[in-house]
């Protein structure tokens, strides 16, 4: 299996980030290399949800593995060169003081064979790119805002 992990430090609890991330249907608001995005399921949240990703002219189908409110989110994707098959991404998100650490891993299973595993090399490459643009739409998406500042100012004086 090869692998790449990416990531970033946002300045907003889990709660937020997840809030952001468990909208599964609705990547494409956040991550501008994405041009569509949509539930395939009736399920909106949990393990079995499905989505399917437009960029360009490839299509994706995501199905979540594991939902962990609010530290882990790992869906399977489709849709890759048939020489690659399926990867996986799994979004971690832990709490620091100053909000969240975010890891975004992206596998690719390779097996034992060297073709394979050199084209699962190359799209991990892209796909790291890929990575690294969805986690600075993810890190804007959940920046606060003055008036989530505001709220939380009020929130921490109430007794």
């Amino acid at each position: 299996m090869s692998s790449v992990e990416r990531t970033a430090t946002v300045e907003a609890p889990p709660d937020r980030v997840w809030a952001v991330l468990a909208d599964f249907g609705a990547i494409s608001a956040w991550v501008p290399l994405i041009q569509h995005s949509c539930l395939l399921s009736e399920q909106t949240e949990g393990v079995g949800t499905v989505r399917r990703v437009q960029i360009a002219r490839q299509t994706l189908v995501e199905r979540v593995d594991t939902w962990a409110p609010p530290r882990e989110l790992t869906y399977t994707i489709e849709g890759l060169p048939p020489m690659v098959g399926h990867a996986r991404n799994t979004w971690r998100v832990t709490p620091t003081p100053a909000g969240s650490d975010i890891v975004l891993t992206t596998e690719i299973g390779t097996g034992r064979n060297p073709a394979r595993a050199l084209i699962a090399r190359k799209v991990l490459e892209r796909m790291s790119m890929a990575s690294e643009l969805m986690l600075a739409g993810l890190t804007a998406a959940v920046a606060p805002t003055a008036e989530q500042d505001e709220q939380d100012d009020q929130d921490e004086e109430q007794p």
